[in-house]
C-alpha cells in the first residue's frame, strides 16, 4: 500500500476549486469551513457531494443537522477562504465582514461567491477517515461570472495564463489617412491589399460626415466587402452602411453615460450580430462597474463584438489584466476586442496580457497612420508566440513600409507649405 505522504503529494497536483461549506449547530448558530473536496453527483435529481474528515467539528454538525450549503469562491474571495480555513489569527466570528443570505435550510450563503447550492443530506457514505455527504440541491444561485479561486500543490491561486490558438486583426486607422491625406489617391489600393491579406478594414467613418451617401459612394470598396467595417453614429447610418455591403457596423458608447449605452442598444434590433460596440474610456478605474455592466448588457443583446480601447495608453498591464478577467467571462460568447495606443511603450506588453486573459481580437493600424498599435508589430508578436493569425504578414509589412514613406512625404510637403505661408 502506498504511504500516506506520497499519496498526499500526488493528490496535491490535482487542481480543484475552493468552497466554503456552511451549516448550523444545534442552537441554529451558523458555522462553516473551507473545503475543496466538493463535486457534482447527479443532474436528475440534482445531487452534490462533500467529503469531510470525521474528526472535524463541521463534520459532526452536518451529520446532526442534515443540511449544508456550498459556496463556490472567486479569485477575490481568498481572504474569506483563509479565514474559514483557520489561517487568520484572532478571528472570533468567521462570518463577520461579509454579506450572507440565509437559505431555505438555514445554511448561510456568501453573496460575493461565484455561486452557491443549498442542500439537504440524503446519503452518508463511509470513506475511510472521511465521510462522503451526498446532498440534494433544494436551491441554487449563479451569482456572478469571474475567475475562480483554485487549490493546487497546497496553495491557492488562479488559472494559469494560457495563450489562445488563434487571433484576429482589424485595421481602424487607414480610413483616417484616406480621408485626411492630400496623397489619398496613392493610398486607395491599400484597401484591396489590406483586406486580401486577411485584415478587416474600416473603410468609412460616418460620425463626422456631412453627407453619408456621398462618403459611402467614395469608398474604395474591396471585392470582399465582408472584410470591411463602417463607423456610424446611429441606426440610420448603420442601415445605409449595411445596404452598401459593409461586413460589420461599429458603434461607440460611453459606459459612464447611461443614455449613450441605451442609444447603442436601441440601434441593435435585427442587426446585433453585425455590430461591434466600442466602450469609451473602458479602462478608467472610475468607470469599472459601469463598463462591466455595459459588457453584460451588450452580450445579452447579442452583439458581434465589444471593443475595450486603451487609446490614451493610461492603463497599466495589471489594470488591463484585472478588468479583462472580469469582462471576458461576462462577455461570453461575445468576442472582446482591444485597441491600444501606438505611443504607449507598453502597448505590446498589454497585448500579451490581453491574450493571456482571453482576448483574441485586436484593432490596429498600419504603422505611422494612426494612434493604434501597428498591425505589422502585432503580427510579428503573434508569430513569436505561435498564435495563429490568418494574415499575410509579408504583404502587410511591405504595405506598411510603402504607406509610411508616402505619409512621411505628405507631412513633409504640408510642413513646407505652412512654412512658406508663414514667411511669404
Amino acid at each position: 500500500m502506498v504511504d500516506p505522504a506520497t499519496f498526499r503529494d500526488v493528490m496535491a497536483q490535482w487542481p480543484s476549486g475552493v468552497t466554503i461549506v456552511t451549516t448550523v449547530d444545534a442552537d441554529g448558530v451558523r458555522k462553516g469551513m473551507t473545503a475543496s473536496s466538493f463535486s457534482s453527483v447527479s443532474l436528475d435529481p440534482p445531487l452534490v457531494s462533500v467529503c469531510l474528515v470525521k474528526t472535524l467539528y463541521t463534520h459532526k454538525l452536518i451529520s446532526d443537522s442534515g443540511i449544508f450549503g456550498v459556496n463556490v469562491l472567486a479569485k477575490d474571495n481568498m481572504e474569506v477562504a483563509r479565514r474559514f480555513a483557520g489561517m487568520v489569527k484572532g478571528v472570533e466570528d468567521r462570518f463577520e465582514g461579509e454579506s450572507w443570505t440565509v437559505a431555505e435550510t438555514g445554511a448561510s450563503l456568501l453573496d460575493s461567491a461565484l455561486g452557491w447550492v443549498d442542500c439537504r443530506v440524503v446519503h452518508e457514505y463511509d470513506g475511510g477517515d472521511h465521510t462522503i455527504f451526498v446532498g440534494e440541491v433544494v436551491a441554487a444561485h449563479n451569482a456572478r461570472r469571474s475567475a475562480p479561486l483554485l487549490f493546487h500543490s497546497r496553495g491557492w491561486g488562479q488559472f494559469a495564463d494560457v495563450l489562445p490558438d488563434v487571433a484576429t486583426i482589424s485595421d481602424t486607422g487607414l480610413v483616417d489617412a484616406l480621408r485626411n491625406s492630400r496623397l489619398a489617391p496613392q493610398l486607395t489600393d491599400a484597401v484591396a491589399v489590406t483586406t486580401a491579406a486577411g485584415v478587416r478594414l474600416r473603410v468609412a467613418d460616418l460620425t463626422c460626415a456631412a453627407e453619408d451617401d456621398v462618403v459611402l459612394s467614395d469608398v474604395p470598396w474591396p471585392s470582399d466587402r465582408t472584410m470591411t467595417s463602417v463607423l456610424v453614429g446611429d441606426r440610420l447610418q448603420a442601415q445605409k452602411a449595411l445596404e452598401c455591403g459593409a461586413g460589420v457596423i461599429e458603434l461607440t458608447a460611453d459606459p459612464g453615460v447611461p443614455a449613450s449605452l441605451q442609444q447603442a442598444l436601441s440601434s441593435l434590433d435585427g442587426i446585433a450580430d453585425r455590430v461591434s460596440v466600442s466602450l469609451a474610456m473602458a479602462f478608467d478605474p472610475a468607470l469599472r462597474e459601469a463598463v462591466l455592466e455595459s459588457v453584460e448588457q451588450l452580450s445579452a443583446a447579442g452583439v458581434k463584438e465589444i471593443c475595450l480601447p486603451d487609446t490614451a495608453g493610461a492603463a497599466t498591464a495589471l489594470e488591463v489584466r484585472d478588468l479583462l478577467q472580469e469582462a471576458v467571462p461576462l462577455a461570453r460568447p461575445t468576442a472582446l476586442r482591444m485597441r491600444l495606443d501606438s505611443g504607449d511603450r507598453l502597448a505590446l506588453v498589454k497585448v500579451l496580457t490581453a491574450l493571456k486573459s482571453g482576448v483574441r481580437d485586436f484593432d490596429t493600424a498600419l504603422g505611422q497612420l494612426s494612434h493604434s498599435v501597428a498591425v505589422e508589430d502585432l503580427i510579428r508578436l503573434l508569430g513569436t508566440l505561435d498564435v495563429a493569425c490568418a494574415v499575410d504578414g509579408e504583404a502587410i509589412s511591405a504595405l506598411a513600409v510603402r504607406l509610411g514613406t508616402i505619409h512621411h512625404t505628405d507631412r513633409t510637403a504640408l510642413g513646407a507649405r505652412n512654412t512658406v505661408g508663414a514667411t511669404g
